[in-house]
């Protein structure tokens, strides 16, 4: 870190929430002694959110103060916290403080708050609040006028006392533009969950931040025993001022193909392999996966179609020992199409190749993700960021495609679009009457001459090779 980056920090000290990839999204943390919404629908996760954050900052010196409102019975809430594993009971009462004041607000109304926070700071001086639920208190209102003073009092207190406040509502996003409170928030972070099929998808979102950059964009996220799982939005790698790409071919591994690709791939490049179910596709994907292995470049094999077993069956058909495989630096990243989850898997496979040693990766299938995903454009956002992020570290890799058609360079519009960010396609077809027979041809290859002809490719216990 630079001096001019220390200084900034000490400046403007950060406040973590316990999660380091939610840090990366909000530039670093929480800014301390900030006013800070954390709104989303039941069971959106605003709760194990702000516990997590709880105990990521609790220590001795000041203690954290937890205030419940009119939502859940105190009982309750400490009981379920007890099940991550980030809870630590001895900092129950003295680092971390729950109190209610529901009753109290239920008999004296929201005028009560203020007061009632004003004594607790003073006795206490906590470095955190958080109140939950704070939408909660506008059911208790008499008047909108009465609302507005009570969140202009509140805001004169918290700014006069170094704490840092988190208030947790079940807000929409129509209650961003009724309600006083977001007015004189410093932030403002959403956790939405939508239903999709048979599953559920969660996103974090950061609507506001005062004086401070942040990731924009939804970022998944999944809860776990070890709280709040987030996968931040992929984004494109910053352009280099100076550039030089490798200038060595990579071997796709099958005999032929390479032929055609004038000795193979530029490294560094995306390949896109289309064709039909049945025409060879992952066979061609095991050769290059290999084929990697055997000039002792470390390769990263994702996959959805074939669980391990089946994927170790297939390796061994083709003469492979799969344990040697691995020790000479083949990795395996296998999802359930049944669970899928773009961002997870997207940002996986950023995480492998960011340390540096990956240099090549097999998808087996882009059509998986795509089934997969609730929103295509944001699919095919998160692809081109990866590419991108491919080229600037080296990476080669192949990507592989089930088109809906067995006509030789006929792609379909989604084929088209995931076409454009792969440096080089081959496409696979399949004929013939009383016997299969398998073509493969070279649709496009960036910077490179290849051979235009149609060439049979062949398929058999040893493999493919291209006759």
């Amino acid at each position: 870190m630079s001096a001019l980056a220390d200084d900034k920090a000490e400046l403007f000290p950060r406040l973590s929430t316990g999660n380091p990839q939610a840090d990366i999204v909000l530039g670093g943390g929480f800014p301390s002694n900030s006013i800070n919404i954390v709104m989303g629908q039941p069971g959106a996760g605003k709760t194990i959110f702000a516990e997590q954050l709880l105990f990521q900052n609790a220590s001795a010196d000041r203690p954290i103060v937890y205030i419940s409102t009119l939502s859940e019975p105190m009982s309750k809430m400490v009981s379920y916290v007890q099940r991550f594993s980030y809870f630590d009971e001895n900092k129950l009462g003295s680092e971390i403080q729950y109190e209610d004041i529901g009753p109290l607000l239920s008999s004296d109304g929201v005028s009560a708050l203020v007061p009632w926070l004003a004594e607790l700071i003073k006795s206490r001086s906590p470095k955190i609040i958080v109140i939950d639920s704070f939408r909660a208190i506008h059911d208790l209102a008499s008047s909108v006028p009465e609302t507005r003073r009570m969140i202009s009092d509140l805001a004169g207190l918290l700014s006069v006392y170094d704490t840092t406040t988190f208030l947790l509502g079940e807000y929409t996003s129509e209650d961003i533009q009724r309600f006083p409170e977001f007015a004189v928030s410093d932030s403002i972070i959403q956790l939405a969950r939508q239903a999709l099929g048979t599953r559920d998808e969660r996103y974090l979102r950061v609507i506001k931040l005062r004086g401070s950059s942040y990731r924009e964009g939804q970022h998944a996220f999944k809860i776990t025993d070890d709280g709040i799982q987030l996968f931040p939005r992929l984004v494109s790698p910053r352009i280099a001022a100076t550039y030089t790409p490798r200038v060595d071919r990579t071997s796709i591994g099958v005999s032929g193909i390479d032929a055609m690709l004038d000795g193979g791939v530029w490294a560094g490049t995306t390949t896109l392999l289309v064709g039909p179910t049945g025409s060879g596709k992952t066979t061609i994907a095991l050769h290059y996966a290999l084929e990697g292995v055997a000039r002792k470049e470390p390769t990263l094999y994702v996959n959805f179609q074939e669980n391990p077993a089946q994927l170790a069956r297939s390796f061994a058909n083709l003469g492979a020992d799969l344990d040697a495989a691995r020790t000479s630096g083949l990795e395996f990243m296998y999802a359930s199409p049944v669970e899928l989850q773009i961002d997870s898997i997207v940002v996986g496979i950023f995480e492998r190749i960011k340390g540096g040693t990956i240099r090549r990766v097999v998808v087996d299938a882009v059509g998986d993700l795509i089934s997969a995903a609730s929103d295509a454009q944001r699919l095919h956002d998160y692809l081109y960021s990866l590419v991108q992020h491919f080229a600037v570290n080296g990476v080669t890799s192949l990507l592989t495609f089930e088109s809906g058609s067995s006509s030789l360079g006929v792609l379909s519009a989604h084929e088209q679009r995931f076409s454009y960010m792969s440096d080089n396609v081959l496409a696979i077809s399949l004929g013939g009457e009383e016997r299969t027979r398998r073509t493969i041809r070279v649709i496009k290859t960036r910077n490179s001459a290849h051979d235009p002809v149609v060439r049979q490719l062949d398929i058999s216990s040893a493999g493919a090779r291209v006759s």
